[in-house]
């Protein structure tokens, strides 16, 4: 079974390494639009379980032959909190990661639960998908199992995020037509603003979807970026389809520019000459601004 893949370098996680909870088949809570999995009927539990002893059987076989791994991410063809073992099974990676980091990708379906609560807080990093703000947004663009709600989904990250102390990072997927709206937008930026998580990533549409849906555009997507408060740090996780060209900004324009929203490496390389990459290292150098890690990205800021 190919239950650890890896390892993935990545720029926000380093050397990596992947543990599918559910290699065989799709197993999920969610069918959305987006997945890159092929479509399937949604279920609230696995019936194709791999034990917890297999999993971490071939975790260490690959510690140890893979070194100077940085992260261990959690995740599955699916949904990675249906898996019934999760507790156990977090317990017994934190015994043997020693320096390396945990995290988990989940949807946030089940985060009201007090017991999935207690399991992802062991955790260095937990990602949580929140595309959607309302019920018809989660029926139409995540069709979700029945018994799902919005609301459950909102008050259990509100409840999580006051008992954990790691890095709660938000994934927004946006897709064309459906969550892109600016009353969309407008909810959710108001519920971020109550939750502050350590970062928050919009993207679109970046692999073949299960369904036949229109992907947003760098641009687009930057200017959404906009819409949400200044003081929350957005990253621009997607750089397909990038019509935008370089410009040159004086000082009072880049400050201006980072006051509205605060800049990523990715987005100097976007929106930046040479000229004015090299204004804002006279302003990061002389204190006007300043650079802040958050969870692995980089932003400039005021």
């Amino acid at each position: 079974m190919n239950i650890i893949f890896g390892p993935i370098n990545s720029r926000r996680f380093g050397r990596s390494l992947g543990i599918d909870l559910s290699p065989n088949k799709k197993q999920c809570n969610f069918d959305c639009l987006y997945c890159e999995l092929s479509p399937n009927k949604t279920v609230d539990k696995y019936s194709d379980i791999i034990s917890a002893e297999d999993i971490l059987s071939e975790l260490k076989d690959s510690l140890n032959k893979y070194k100077n791994i940085d992260a261990i991410t959690i995740t599955a063809n699916g949904e990675p909190t249906l898996y019934p073992y999760l507790d156990e099974l977090i317990d017994n990676i934190n015994l043997i990661k020693g320096d390396i980091k945990t995290l988990i990708l989940t949807n946030s379906s089940t985060i009201y639960n007090k017991n999935i609560q207690q399991s992802l807080k062991k955790l260095d990093t937990v990602k949580l998908s929140l595309d959607c703000i309302d019920a018809k947004c989660l029926k139409k663009l995540d069709r979700a199992f029945k018994s799902i709600t919005i609301d459950d989904i909102k008050k259990g990250l509100l409840e999580f995020k006051n008992i954990y102390s790691g890095n709660l990072v938000i994934e927004i997927l946006l897709v064309e037509t459906i969550n892109d709206k600016k009353e969309h937008i407008k909810a959710l930026n108001e519920f971020l603003l109550q939750l502050l998580p350590t970062r928050i990533d919009i993207g679109s549409v970046d692999r073949p979807p299960a369904y036949p849906i229109s992907a947003i555009n760098y641009d687009k997507l930057r200017d959404i970026s906009l819409l949400f408060d200044s003081s929350l740090p957005i990253y621009i996780a997607s750089r397909k389809n990038i019509t935008a060209t370089p410009s040159n900004y004086n000082n009072n324009e880049i400050l201006a520019t980072l006051f509205k929203r605060p800049l990523t490496d990715d987005d100097v390389e976007i929106l930046f000459d040479e000229n004015t990459k090299n204004r804002l290292k006279i302003l990061l150098k002389d204190d006007k601004i300043k650079k802040v890690d958050s969870n692995g990205v980089f932003f400039y800021k005021i």
